[in-house]
This record gives structure tokens, sequence and C-alpha cells, in this order.
């Protein structure tokens, strides 16, 4: 997180203050390091026009936001909970007097279904916007029609280092751009394209072995995925590790503990390469870390409206994404990133990546667009608004689902499968199982298909093994 002392983004919180008090919405165009993230929703606090009411920031991901919370109460010498508090999923640290809640996308789409306009809360701050989630987009866009229905006083900022401002600013009603440059020391930039025949384990081991010998300070290599960090890992291993030099993982399916215990300061005497996916990207700095070792992949789900199926594809990362990384090695020093893509690739990659509505299952979207009230996403204002073609299957599925209508409104049964805030096939699945008398193993069923493989590297496709590992895994 950022340091204390005065930042970069203290200078224009005076003209954020008074965006916000004249015109409600703001765009705050802020590079890494500037203290966007945990400075703005505490200047916030003080503001007249919050009449007692909280700031609420949504952080894409769960780490950034528990993080996030952690330092600011941390800032006020306090634990969260307090002034400051978060909700992310399986975990809540909110108290009577919090008044600056840190949540994940998912969660904001449930306060505002709970109450759409809103009461508990003066300001929503979008972080990390770039990111472009599904439930961004959405949670903007519902933000919108409650603060042109319910709630003119709703002040709304769009926060993010990489970012199309002007787009944002003209779906705000022309909202003020700010931008502060942030604090960044020098980063050299080294172009290592992988060798012709050569795995990806073995490049990215063989950067960040490099970048142990040649820079100071802790490693972090971006992996597209988690299959991607063990191989590395083994790699490692198998070349060997120097002494004193841990290897540590960092992704979304590990525990919240051990994604906390990666991303902390090494004991004395000791240096560590951090194997991360697109999760260390932004809003989250990785203490000790000197040297960036970039694989330049991500993984993104895509929707096939042609066979109605999610997969997860491994696609090259955008030049907003490859700068956010880059930008992980010069957080505290001046540092070095390893690039394993040369530089005529880098020129050809897109400048931002494709928000996740383009490409993603809009059953979830179109179940909440219903629940909200909305048959119709054109009623709404989005920065890209979700594909007409995926948006009726989409709701072709609910239908037969029973949870619309012909006329897409909302039955019973699609309310409490919204409520239930899973996909809705599993939502259903459960509801009818408890109709049947099954519930308790159409919960375990959904818990599995809807997570991530409890028993990687396991090949078996029997689902009673992993039943049994679930119901292991919920008496620990």
């Amino acid at each position: 997180m950022e340091g204390s002392g005065r930042l970069p983004v203290d200078e224009i919180l005076p003209g954020l203050l008074d965006a916000l008090e004249t015109q409600g919405r703001a765009v705050l165009v802020a590079q890494p390091g500037a203290g966007k993230t945990t400075r703005v929703p505490l200047a916030l606090l003080g503001a007249g026009w919050l009449g007692g009411r909280k700031v609420l920031m949504l952080e894409p991901r769960r780490l950034a936001a528990r993080s996030a919370a952690a330092y600011m109460a941390r800032q006020l010498g306090e634990e969260p909970g307090g002034t400051v508090g978060y909700r992310v999923r399986l975990d809540t640290k909110v108290g009577p007097r919090t008044r600056v809640e840190v949540v994940t996308e998912g969660i904001l789409t449930r306060l505002l279904q709970e109450d759409p306009a809103l009461e508990a809360y003066g300001a929503v701050l979008f972080d990390e916007f770039h990111e472009r989630h599904l439930h961004s987009d959405l949670g903007l866009a519902l933000c919108l029609q409650s603060a042109a229905l319910l709630r003119e006083d709703l002040r709304l900022v769009v926060m993010s280092a990489t970012l199309d401002a002007g787009r944002v600013a003209e779906l705000l009603g022309g909202a003020p751009v700010l931008a502060s440059e942030g604090r960044q020391y020098p980063v050299e930039t080294r172009h290592r394209p992988r060798p012709a025949g050569s795995r990806l384990e073995q490049a990215a081991a063989a950067a960040a072995l490099e970048a142990l010998r040649e820079q100071e300070g802790d490693v972090l290599v971006f992996l597209p995925g988690i299959a991607d960090i063990r191989r590395t890992e083994s790699e490692l291993r198998r070349v060997g590790l120097p002494a004193g030099v841990d290897a540590r993982q960092l992704h979304g399916g590990m525990p919240l503990q051990a994604q906390d215990e990666a991303v902390a300061a090494c004991a004395p005497g000791r240096r560590k390469i951090v194997l991360a996916t697109s999760i260390a990207e932004s809003s989250l700095t990785v203490a000790g870390v000197r040297a960036v070792v970039d694989a330049g992949l991500m993984r993104v789900p895509r929707f096939s409206p042609r066979t109605g199926m999610t997969r997860l594809e491994t696609v090259p990362v955008s030049q907003a994404s490859a700068d956010q990384r880059r930008g992980r090695a010069g957080r505290t020093a001046p540092g070095r990133c390893w690039r394993l893509w040369s530089e005529e690739a880098h020129r050809l990659l897109p400048a931002y990546g494709t928000p996740e509505l383009l490409e993603a299952d809009l059953a979830p979207l179109a179940l909440e667009l219903a629940a909200w009230g909305t048959a119709d996403p054109a009623e709404l204002d989005w920065l890209d608004a979700p594909p007409s073609g995926a948006y009726e299957q989409a709701c072709s599925l609910l239908e037969r689902l029973g949870a619309l209508t012909a006329e897409r409104r909302i039955t019973p049964h699609g309310r409490r499968m919204a409520a239930l805030g899973g996909h809705p096939r599993l939502a259903h699945m459960a509801l009818e199982a408890e109709r049947l008398g099954w519930s308790e193993a159409a919960c375990e069923l959904a818990a599995l298909l809807g997570e991530r493989d409890l028993l990687r590297g396991e090949r078996s496709a029997d689902l009673r093994l992993r039943v049994e590992a679930l119901r292991a895994a919920g008496r620990a």
C-alpha cells in the first residue's frame, strides 16, 4: 500500500472535493503510488454533503479490498471494523462506527438490490475501474439510474491509473477529470522473448533467477493461471532456488491467510519469488518487490452464444495492463522489469483490455436487471452496452429456468434465484433440489461447480472424491 507522509494525490484532493460539492461526480486518473485508494475515501469523511452517511469503495479483488481497509484503519490507529471496514465474500469486518466500507463488486449489486437508493451511503467510489469487470460496469449503470431517479445527492467517483477518462467522464454527464502523476521510481524494461520451442515455465523461471542475480529485493512473476504458477514453481525447484530464497504463490484460489503471507515482507536475510496471476496487477503492493517478470498473458472467461458455454482462454495482456505490471517494480525504489516478449510484439498489443461485459455469460446480468425491474438494458446508461445476441440467449435461458416470464418480468422463483447470488443455473438447481429434499447434495454440487477444483492434480472425474474434499474443507 502507499507509504505514510504526503502523497501526490493530496495535491488534487481539494479539487476533487470541490467537484463533488458542485457537480456530484468526478473521474480521477492517478498513477501507481499516488495514494488514491487509501487517501480519497478518508478525505471525503469531512465533506459537509456527506451528511453522516458512509463512503462505499469498490475494489475488484478481495485481497486488495482487505488490504486497503487494513491500511486506512492503521492510519487512524484502529483495526478494520472501526471507522474503516470491509465486506468481501466469506469475510466481513464492519461495525456500528464504520463510515468507510471497502467492498468487492458483487456486494455492491446486492446492496443496490436490497436498497436501490443506497440510503446509508453518500458516495460510491469505483477503484481500478480499468479492469472492467462485469459487476463494476453493472454497478455503475445501476448507481447512475439510482442517482437519476432516487438519489440526486449520491456522489460518484470513478478512479484508475489506466483509463479512457474521456469516455467515462461523458458517461458521468461531463464530469471533471482530475489527474495525479503518482510516485513512481524509474523502472528499466528488458525484453526477453521466449526462445522458440521453450515452455512458459522454463522462460519464466530463467528470467526470475536472472532477476534475483541482477536486482536487489524480491521478484514478482506474472503468469496467466494457477497451472502455470505450479509448473513454474516446480521448474524453479528443479533448477534449484538459491539459498535464502522462497517461492510463494499468489492467486484468487488461495485461502485469504495464504494470500496475506504471500504479500508480506520477508524475514531479515531472506528473499522471495512471488508467482502471481493478475491479482497482483493493481491496488496492491507486494512488499519488497524490486523486479518484475511478466509473461504478458492472462486468463479470461469467454462465452460462446453458439454453445451456451463459458471457457477460459489465455490471451495477451493490453499495453495498459503491461504498464501496471511493470510499475510494481518501482513502488518503493528503482527497479527492473523483464518482459517475455519482443518490443515489436509490444507495439501490437491492444491499448486496453476487452471489458468482461462484451465476452461473458450474461445470464447473471440479465437476472440482476430483471430483479432491478429492467426488462431492456437500453434503459440504463452503459460505458459499453451488453451485446444483444448474448443477452437474448441469457434471457431465453432464464425463461426456461422459470426465472422470467415471456415479457421478461422476474418471477417469484427468479427472485429466489437472484437472492442466492450464484450463477442462475446453479441457483435453479439448488432451489429445485430443496423442493425434492436433496438440498445438501445440491449445495455441495453447486459449490464444486462454482469454485475451482479442490483436487488440483487429481485426474479422476469422480465427483464423489471432490464432495469428500469439500466436506473435509468445511470441517477444517
